[in-house]
């Protein structure tokens, strides 16, 4: 039922023999009370709401819950089939945002990433990807302003079900398409997909290199998609939604920090209706990469912005949990998080 519309709804009911207002019912009891069984429905008639108790919402189990020293919250849910997914509540004076993956696991295994060590399991139906919004909004008791695609997996792969749930949570659970950002790699094709959908969403590309020599030894998906026709398309992406690009680029130290990487960089966006976040590394076991100094990763912002390139640093969150961008994982450890 997850993920479905009001007008999906409507028309199941009536496949029942109810009448079409309990399809308006169903989607208050699932979107705002947040149901986990059809039973639960306490305006529904009896005997109906008996017949429905195993009729799946598509709400998922929460079995971890590991918060952080600043506020940051993530969250290890297991699905339907067993699997285990992470999802991550960020809070800030204004803001609920919730950081969703969207695959179990991730194929793209880019370097530093800690999903892509665990390999590719399987896609998130859309019901899966609403849930963990409405998780994240049920624990924080606070309405979600903000969701990113930047947990588990790479959502263009997934196409299919991200739109779906977009628009879900767009309609269904009221969350405006400005305030949703779905991040990707990059993938040929994809990119001028989601343009043609046509949504007011931001694109967030995963660049984290200034030439294709680094990007290829960072992104392995690089080889088959050079970085040449990743920015064409990216180009292509604003000419056809008239919405910029947000590139997003972790810094590495020693590796892709230094000045000629940041003049590299500027030189390809020059013109470019973009911003580029600077992510300092966020370290995990597998690889010896390092967190760049601070005065190393200042010069490097300054640099851009030097060349009139749109730039700023993005704070890490929920470091302390390995709930931050790079560190989450298909797998996991109970040390130190109590199960639920």
């Amino acid at each position: 039922m997850l993920g479905a519309s009001r007008q999906q709804l409507t028309a199941w009911v009536q496949t029942q023999d109810q009448p079409a207002y309990r399809g308006q019912q169903l989607h208050q009891w699932i979107y705002q009370k947040g149901i986990r069984s059809l039973s639960e429905i306490t305006v529904l008639p009896k005997p109906w709401r008996q017949s429905l108790a195993d009729v799946p919402v598509g709400r998922s189990q929460l079995a971890l819950r590991s918060p952080s020293q600043d506020g940051t919250v993530k969250y290890l849910l297991r699905l339907e089939d067993g699997q285990i997914i992470e999802t991550v509540g960020i809070p800030t004076a204004k803001r609920l945002t919730v950081c969703v993956s969207s695959q179990v696991g991730c194929a793209m295994a880019c370097d530093f990433c800690a999903t892509g060590k665990g390999g590719f399991q399987r896609h998130l139906g859309r019901h899966e990807i609403v849930d963990q919004v409405l998780t994240v909004q049920e624990d924080f008791q606070q309405r979600v302003s903000n969701v990113v695609f930047m947990g588990m997996g790479e959502p263009l792969l997934n196409l299919a079900n991200v739109l779906e749930a977009v628009r879900s949570l767009n309609q269904d659970v009221g969350i405006g398409q400005r305030s949703i950002t779905v991040s990707t790699v990059g993938i040929p094709g994809r990119i001028h997909q989601l343009a043609e959908a046509k949504l007011q969403i931001t694109l967030a590309v995963s660049l984290h290199a200034s030439n294709q020599a680094l990007r290829s030894q960072l992104v392995p998906s690089a080889n088959h998609y050079p970085l040449t026709a990743l920015l064409a398309d990216c180009r292509d992406y604003v000419r056809i939604t008239g919405r910029r690009v947000t590139f997003e680029y972790i810094v590495l130290a020693g590796l892709n920090d230094q000045p000629q990487h940041a003049l590299e960089l500027a030189q390809h966006l020059r013109g470019f209706q973009s911003h580029v976040n600077l992510i300092p590394y966020n370290p995990i076991e597998e690889v010896s990469y390092q967190r760049p100094r601070g005065q190393q990763l200042q010069g490097f912002l300054n640099l851009l912005q030097e060349k009139g390139i749109a730039a700023s640093i993005r704070r890490s969150r929920g470091l302390d949990r390995d709930a931050a961008c790079g560190q989450l994982r298909a797998g996991h450890s109970s040390e130190s998080q109590s199960p639920i």
